[in-house]
């Protein structure tokens, strides 16, 4: 199986975003699937719940996967997915998960994994988003801010994704419209400094995932 994990460093840090600009890139080349295997904050549709970040990920890298092949677990509470699946008497199956990504995966070139907030968000009572990144066994790219406070988040992330056995693809860092450029580039070095030989990107638009999604190519 071809591709990468997807992780933030806390939640809302623009995972999806970056997400959808990869899926986007990559899919100028490639056929590429991209899936959020579970998913919790989740709306009320016509045909029961949606899951938005899915949708969006599965829709730019094309837009070709079948409803059931975007996201496997889907919970309304905005909540860990242990947590809110506990609400409803479910549980998450992480094996099921493995199998749902590989069998999307085997009709695309590959597969862009994103994973539900941080790398220790508890899947299941035992389990955190990191077993299930190790166990799909895909190279892990990190997602953080930009701004203040992003050093600690990512360098912290990137250590607990070393000390699991799973293989650093790089770190991006989002930069929204407010964050200060120079402050982002300075971040940027010292992560880059304290995690060589990783890769730091800043990603502002488009175009600037053209980098990331060049070196996931070449990396395999």
């Amino acid at each position: 199986m071809i591709g990468a994990f997807i992780t933030g460093t806390d939640t809302d840090v623009g995972k999806t975003h970056i997400t959808c600009a990869l899926a986007a890139e990559l899919a100028r080349e490639k056929r590429v699937a991209a899936v959020k295997p579970v998913e919790s904050g989740c709306t009320e549709g016509p045909g029961g719940l949606v899951a938005s970040d899915a949708e969006k990920i599965a829709a730019a890298a094309g837009g070709w996967q079948s409803a059931d092949g975007r996201c496997l677990y889907r919970f309304a509470a905005p909540l860990a997915p242990a947590v809110a699946a506990r609400l409803v008497r479910r549980s998450v199956d992480i094996a099921e998960c493995v199998g749902f990504v590989k069998a999307v995966a085997a009709e695309a070139d590959l597969v862009l994994v994103e994973g539900a907030g941080g790398w220790r968000v508890p899947l299941t009572d035992e389990e955190t988003i990191a077993d299930l990144a190790r166990r799909l066994g895909l190279p892990v790219l990190i997602v953080g801010r930009a701004g203040l406070g992003t050093i600690n988040h990512t360098v912290l992330t990137a250590e607990a994704v070393a000390r699991d056995g799973c293989e650093l693809l790089g770190v991006v860092l989002s930069v929204r419209p407010g964050d200060s450029l120079s402050a982002a580039m300075s971040n940027a070095d010292e992560i880059a400094r304290q995690i060589r030989p990783s890769i730091v990107s800043l990603v502002r638009d488009q175009g600037d995932v053209a980098a990331v999604a060049r070196r996931l190519l070449d990396h395999f």
